[in-house]
């Protein structure tokens, strides 16, 4: 039996954005739906003394804002089964710990009390960089989030951070019935961009050969078992952040690997993931992949 796909819900706009977006991503899965709503408020009205059995004002609002999510949720489509929990936690280690059951863990770009400026609030980021299963922070414009575009973009970063996030979008392209967007982005190093105009032209298409050779390494095995799956790949001269957040204009979704070391409880992204969740034009995916 397959995981449930989690998405976290807290009242807010892009909460209620990432069910929608969420809703359908299970219909195509065909997975169950688990709402998630965390916050810490029994563990400060703990400290103060009850008043008879009265119900708190939090605990009627957590109450609220998963039934009317759920509510959401089944009005949208109907034939997804739906689930929700409310944990007394902070957010961002209840939806992580509820990732280590998910199949996917998905978030808004912003959260319920966060500054409207922000371009990505604190709890979408923080569980993009630590959980252990692929985090989807849904974004972008109307197009990306409804998913018109009918393509995948795939970054293609080093191979032993992008093995999984390869798996996981072949997946996705075969659910949607869409194509796949494989992008490398490359550079030359400085030392070799103040030569000639022939030693540059030869430079470049040195480094663009070994990007077109890195794609058909990468892709080569993922492809053969995903037969159907229409895959157009390319080579970009320049930074991947930029290439990928420009090219996220024409995606429904942009998947990046990113790599989770041990014992290390930091934030684990990469400046291309990093860039993507801030800027991209479409739901951003994080896979992760343990060394």
């Amino acid at each position: 039996m397959e995981l449930p796909l989690v998405v976290g819900v807290d009242g807010s706009g892009p909460s209620l954005t990432a069910v929608d977006w969420a809703v359908d991503e299970a219909a195509r899965r065909g997975l169950p739906l688990r709402l998630v709503y965390a916050s810490l408020w029994e563990r400060y009205e703990g400290a103060l003394p009850s008043v008879g059995t009265e119900r708190s004002s939090e605990q009627v609002m957590a109450e609220h804002v998963v039934g009317s999510a759920a509510e959401r949720a089944q009005r949208r489509n109907p034939d997804v089964k739906v689930s929700a929990t409310i944990l007394p936690e902070d957010p961002v280690s209840a939806l992580i710990g509820a990732g280590d059951a998910a199949s996917v863990l998905v978030t808004g770009s912003r959260g319920r009390g966060e500054l409207k400026g922000l371009l990505l609030g604190s709890v979408g980021l923080a569980v993009a960089a630590r959980a252990h299963c692929p985090v989807v922070v849904v974004r972008g414009d109307t197009a990306g989030l409804a998913g018109t575009h009918e393509r995948i973009l795939l970054g293609a970063g080093e191979s032993e951070a992008t093995g999984e996030a390869v798996r996981f979008a072949f997946r996705e392209a075969e659910v949607r019935g869409c194509v796949l967007d494989v992008v490398r982005a490359w550079r030359r190093p400085t030392n070799e961009t103040a030569g000639s105009l022939a030693v540059n032209e030869d430079s470049g298409r040195r480094h663009e050969e070994q990007a077109a050779a890195f794609l058909d390494d990468l892709l080569r095995d993922a492809a053969a078992g995903h037969q159907a799956v229409r895959v157009r790949d390319a080579t970009v001269e320049g930074p991947a952040h930029k290439v990928l957040v420009d090219r996220s204009a024409a995606a429904d979704l942009v998947i990046v690997g990113a790599r989770r070391r041990s014992g290390y409880f930091g934030l684990q992204l990469g400046r291309t993931a990093h860039a993507l969740l801030h800027h991209a034009q479409c739901p951003v995916a994080v896979v992760p992949h343990r060394v």
